[in-house]
């Protein structure tokens, strides 16, 4: 039977090799994903300079009293009638 030192030794040396293991598959996997995001990024520049850029007119951001109105009378209604 082993003692209980050499116990906490294997059982330390697991979590090291298991603590340096996890730490080495994420950094390969952030610099996995910043290789892609540079890819991707570049795409992504090219296919907006060649998109148009569309602008809402202002006109649509103005809401008309007559419809504020009739959203307003159609609310005071449904409640009302509980």
């Amino acid at each position: 039977m082993t003692s209980i030192s050499e116990q906490l030794f294997n059982a330390l040396g697991v979590m090291i090799m298991g603590m340096s293991l996890v730490f080495i598959f994420l950094s390969l996997l952030i610099v996995g994903i910043t290789i892609v995001a540079r890819l991707t990024k570049s795409e992504n520049q090219v296919a907006a300079a060649s998109a148009p850029i569309v602008q809402a007119p202002a006109s649509a951001a103005t809401l008309d009293p007559k419809l504020v109105a009739a959203i307003t009378s159609a609310i005071h209604q449904y409640r009302a009638k509980d």
